[in-house]
């Protein structure tokens, strides 16, 4: 599947006529040009591989278009270490519900442990965007190779904002 600029890095629009209440089973698959798409976005060396398989339903009690999509995302990619700027490999692997409402219905809730609502417009929803923004969301900002350590500091050495400066007193 080519990437195009108008569409998301892993687009896999579903229609949303086709969820029922009892759900069905969905697995998205990153190509070879998408995982670059998406590695530019996520301002990562590379992601390797990445999947993701759902289970979207429509809830019975939910009224006016709510689709409830769990995700179990996995993903090999490669990070850059903060601490000593090498690349590793990274592995990722999370289970996630969101929530596509229609455009304009979202809720106010800012509830950190209620689902995340993605809207959407017209009548498809897009399972591979979803899949991309997740792991945005749940990606460590500071990713640390296995085993890197920062350098132990000086034990003798001033410390604080004005150390560099300490050098320049004269001693008495």
């Amino acid at each position: 599947m080519s990437v195009h600029p108008e569409l998301p890095e892993l687009h896999r629009p579903i229609a949303v006529d086709r969820v029922t209440a009892a759900g069905q089973e969905w697995e998205v698959k990153a190509e070879a040009t998408e995982l670059a798409a998406i590695a530019r976005r996520l301002g990562v060396p590379a992601v390797k591989k990445l999947s993701c398989r759902f289970r979207v339903s429509r809830p019975e009690q939910s009224k006016g278009g709510v689709i409830l999509a769990e995700g179990h995302l996995r993903v090999s990619m490669t990070r850059e270490c903060v601490v000593s700027l090498e690349n590793f490999t990274a592995v990722h692997e999370e289970r996630f519900r969101v929530r596509f409402v229609p455009s304009g219905t979202e809720t106010e809730d800012e509830d950190p442990e209620s689902d995340d609502e993605i809207p959407y417009g017209g009548t498809m929803i897009d399972l591979g965007e979803a899949a991309v923004e997740q792991l945005a969301l749940s990606l460590d900002p500071y990713p640390r190779k296995p085993g890197a350590e920062l350098p132990p500091e000086a034990s003798d050495a001033p410390s604080g904002p004005f150390s560099a400066l300490a050098g320049l007193v004269p001693k008495s």
